[in-house]
């Protein structure tokens, strides 16, 4: 099955893989100006988010081989990608498994190590949402609350909320597979995995996901990777920052000799 995706602009194409309960939506604004740089701009969204397909399957060789599946149906070569936190291990795992079809990659705020589960009070909160009593939005997000204290993330995660029938809301994600699989989306990248064409990890400065002590492991996969920091944001720098995000990574997209 397809993945699907928001496709905007014309150009090099340039695939964007959202994070976990992440969709294709979160990266509207910056896919726009992707596209007015000169970039056919994929924004997908992976199985079981957004609107692509719920399978029990969840695991990156799955997820890497939709997008290999996404880029045949489309003829895409050449290809760069852009992928945040959970997006980003498949970025990795893409760049290295199907290294002939790709020019540049760009992994935003995720390394290629182990990582423990630490999504439980999020999936805590969701569990919690009662869909049975119909609530409204407003409803949920009190649901919420308890376990999600953070507006942003309430905020963040309330994007999946949509209108399954009339007076009932529904989440577009695939939740009871993410109850049984998440302790696959802390997986490492093989040992062995490398990429060595033009690679940036561009991380949040107040972010703990890409510490310096990462950095040698980083550079045996990816040997010929640049870092950039944007200060004074965490995990989600492209929301917090998304000027100095896009500044970065278009930077690094058109220069020729990078």
């Amino acid at each position: 099955m397809l993945l699907h995706s928001r496709i905007e602009g014309s150009g090099k194409p340039l695939i964007i893989i959202h994070g976990f309960l992440g969709m294709s939506d979160n990266w509207k604004s910056l896919g726009s100006n992707y596209a007015a740089e000169g970039f056919e701009v994929h924004m997908l969204d992976l199985r079981n988010h957004g609107k692509s397909f719920h399978s029990d399957e969840f695991n990156y060789s799955v997820m890497t081989n939709d997008i290999f599946e996404y880029c045949k149906h489309y003829h895409l070569e050449n290809i760069s990608i852009i992928g945040h936190s959970m997006g980003g291990k498949v970025a990795m795992l893409f760049a290295t498994s199907y290294p002939e079809m790709l020019e540049k990659l760009i992994i935003a705020d995720i390394g290629p190590k182990y990582y423990p589960p630490h999504h439980e009070a999020i999936l805590a909160g969701l569990n919690a949402v009662d869909f049975s009593s119909k609530p409204d939005r407003a409803q949920v997000e009190e649901m919420l609350y308890p376990f999600i204290t953070d507006f942003g993330t309430r905020q963040f995660l309330m994007k999946n909320l949509y209108w399954l029938e009339p007076g009932q809301l529904a989440f577009r994600f695939n939740l009871p597979v993410f109850n049984a699989k998440i302790e696959t989306i802390g997986e490492a990248l093989p040992t062995e995995n490398h990429f060595d064409k033009p690679t940036l990890f561009i991380r949040g400065g107040n972010s703990k996901y890409i510490l310096d002590t990462d950095l040698p492991e980083i550079k045996k996969h990816f040997p010929s990777f640049e870092l950039a920091t944007i200060p004074n944001v965490g995990h989600w720098l492209h929301a917090e920052n998304p000027k100095l995000f896009f500044e970065e990574t278009a930077r690094f997209l058109t220069n020729e000799k990078s």
